[in-house]
């Protein structure tokens, strides 16, 4: 299960989203947080196209993976740390949350997520205009 966490992490930061998607099984949903609900893959990676374009960068870590496996079916908990920086918006998004997810291997061998979804343990945004040093010096 790491491998495939660490996948729909690195998709999502890289805008991978044929690859995102392959994470997640058709019908899984998502929560993060109170107001972010999904039903199907479909609107996951549709919701992170349009609200994380090409403009906004962002990072995500996940670890401290706590995983039980039952069969064909698992479990997972992670420790999430996360940044988001909106520049044409001067904007910075400071994170943390505990995902749960919930996995299921398929006929095919391969691990993909069935449920994800987080709650924040906090979340500052701050002005990108208040750090007089702050210049972004690399991005695609």
């Amino acid at each position: 299960m790491s491998r495939l966490k660490y996948a729909y992490l690195r998709a999502l930061d890289t805008k991978q989203w044929d690859e995102f998607a392959d994470t997640l099984l058709p019908d899984a949903t998502a929560s993060y947080g109170e107001h972010l609900r999904f039903d199907s893959r479909d609107a996951v990676v549709e919701f992170m196209r349009t609200s994380l374009g090409p403009q906004t960068i962002t990072e995500h870590h996940c670890g401290h993976p706590e995983i039980d496996v039952d069969g064909d079916t698992a479990t997972g908990r992670w420790y999430l740390s996360d940044l988001v920086l909106i520049p044409e918006h001067d904007m910075a998004l400071r994170g943390a949350a505990f995902y749960s997810d919930r996995y299921v291997r398929g006929p095919d061998g391969r691990w993909r997520i069935a449920h994800t979804g987080y709650e924040r343990t906090f979340e500052a945004v701050m002005s990108l205009a208040d750090i007089p040093s702050f210049r972004l010096t690399a991005h695609p």
